[in-house]
Order: C-alpha cells, then sequence, then structure tokens
C-alpha cells in the first residue's frame, strides 16, 4: 500500500513538472526581450549550463563567445560579446530571453534562437540541404535554456 502511494505521489508530481514547462510559442517576453518566469519552473543545473555551452552538438556558445571558465574548450569566437560577467551584467529574466532568441532584445543579431520552432525563413534538414521532412524542434528544451542561463549567472566580473 506505501509503495502504491509513493508511485501515485510521483506520478502526479511529475505530470505537474510536464504541466509546468512552457512551449516555445508561449513564451512571454517583456518589451525589452527578457523572460520573467522560468520554461519549466524547476531551478536550473550551473554545471549541466556548462556543458551546453561548451557542447558543439548543443549551445556551442563559444563558437561566437570567449568564456574564461571554459578555456579548455578550443577554439572560441569573437562575434558575440564577452560571457564573463554575464551575471552581473544582465538579470536571470534578460538571460532566459537572450538565450531563448536574442533576436527580442537584439533585432539585428546573428545569434540563433535556441527556444523556437517556427517562424523561420527557409530551415533545412540537418545538412541535407534539403527542407525539413517534419515538424522543426527547438535546439535546446525548456529545462537545457534554464541550465544554460543558471550556468550564465554564475559569471561574475572578477
Amino acid at each position: 500500500m506505501k509503495l502504491r502511494h509513493l508511485t501515485l505521489a510521483c506520478i502526479i508530481t511529475g505530470s505537474a513538472a510536464i504541466a509546468a514547462e512552457t512551449g516555445p510559442k508561449d513564451v512571454r517576453f517583456d518589451d525589452y526581450g527578457a523572460i520573467e518566469a522560468s520554461l519549466t519552473g524547476v531551478a536550473g543545473d550551473a554545471a549541466n549550463g556548462a556543458v551546453i555551452v561548451g557542447e558543439k552538438s548543443k549551445g556551442n556558445c563559444v563558437a561566437c563567445h570567449q568564456v574564461t571558465a571554459l578555456a579548455d574548450i578550443p577554439f572560441h569566437g569573437e562575434v558575440g560579446p564577452l560571457l564573463d560577467g554575464a551575471g552581473d551584467r544582465w538579470s536571470e529574466a534578460e538571460l532566459r530571453g537572450l538565450v531563448a532568441n536574442a533576436k527580442m532584445t537584439f533585432d539585428g543579431t546573428v545569434m540563433p534562437a535556441f527556444y523556437k520552432d517556427d517562424g523561420y525563413i527557409r530551415p533545412g534538414d540537418a545538412y541535407t540541404g534539403k527542407a525539413p521532412s517534419g515538424p522543426l524542434t527547438s535546439i535546446l528544451t525548456a529545462q537545457e535554456i534554464e541550465d544554460v542561463v543558471a550556468f550564465l549567472a554564475t559569471l561574475k566580473e572578477q
């Protein structure tokens, strides 16, 4: 009996966490591009966020940005601003908005929208050069956005 109650509690808790996730089409940006509310209702994991920032198949933020905390990852770019001190320059809401879709803050930016699944101009199907055959998904999940925000928030001015 006790096991059934525990299982039921886990199912209810898991359902609540899933229900709390904000989908890409439901994100609400303020007038300056910030997103006040967490996309998941779950705190971000800064360690996982650091992996995503450096991971070539995920965020790959280091392709455009320099991050001293990730100096062991090769080939940092210089297109975007230095991310050192990002946690002091921007609030958590501003960071969330920038990672989800920086175009809501900086109209002409070349930074990709990491949490968007529609409204693209001529997206390709991986590296085939053909139009996508199915629905598009966001580059990062809602929790991955929260993880990256948690990592960026740790980057303070020295």
